[in-house]
């Protein structure tokens, strides 16, 4: 199977040296993406800013920018069979950025924003029979949340974790994940393991579902992931 995945934080530039971005460190894209090549799948690996080895086996192409990330998703996802949307996109954007470094003196108080492109929902137009998956992480209990983004972006399955938990948020190697699917299984939740064990999960679910589809693709559960 040829897998698409995503991984890691975007930079909303303000200038040069200033920008907006999150936490994410990509360790569990990057996961994923070893995960699947371990499988023998093809995997190409979209990263944004992040400091972290390819994985052996994986094509990787870095961006920066949510923009960067939605134009190589949608000039990518036509060859492959399912994405795996974990990159931590930058909600909004400095409504204008510099070309050079802006002096105190000349910034004010107050940043005008624009908001980045959805890109899940921009590219369901493209899913046609490919398999989408998408993280939800959040602080508490993501599991309403994880909901919502299941049915709104169109999604096969959605993995949901609450990333406030310091054994299973940002910069660690394990995670404690919840997965969802939208033919409404009861959510199963994986007990605290790597982060590679959940990618290896997380394959392990792609390859059910691709080997059910297109007959019973609705059956496929996560149940023993």
């Amino acid at each position: 199977m040829d897998i698409l995945v995503t991984a890691g934080p975007t930079r909303e530039h303000l200038d040069p040296v200033r920008f907006l971005s999150n936490r994410s460190t990509g360790k569990m894209g990057f996961a994923i993406a070893q995960a699947a090549a371990e499988r023998g799948h093809a995997v190409t690996l979209v990263a944004g800013p992040v400091s972290l080895p390819t994985p052996p086996g994986v094509t990787r192409v870095d961006v920066v920018s949510a923009r960067d990330l939605l134009a190589a998703v949608e000039r990518l996802l036509p060859a492959h069979a399912a994405l795996v949307m974990c990159a931590a996109v930058a909600d909004w954007r400095p409504a204008a950025a510099s070309a050079r470094k802006l002096k105190k003196a000349e910034m004010r108080p107050v940043l005008a924003l624009e908001p980045n492109p959805d890109i899940l929902r921009t590219v369901r137009p493209l899913k046609g029979g490919r398999l989408f998956v998408g993280f939800a992480a959040e602080t508490g209990d993501p599991l309403a949340e994880a909901r919502r983004k299941l049915a709104d972006k169109g999604l096969d399955l959605i993995v949901a974790n609450d990333v406030s938990q310091p054994d299973a948020g940002f910069a660690v190697d394990t995670n404690r994940v919840t997965f969802l699917t939208a033919e409404e299984h009861a959510p199963v939740a994986l007990p605290l393991q790597s982060k590679l064990d959940v990618g290896r999960a997380l394959v392990a679910w792609l390859e059910r579902r691709a080997a059910a589809a297109p007959h019973s693709a609705s059956q496929a559960s996560p149940e023993t992931a």
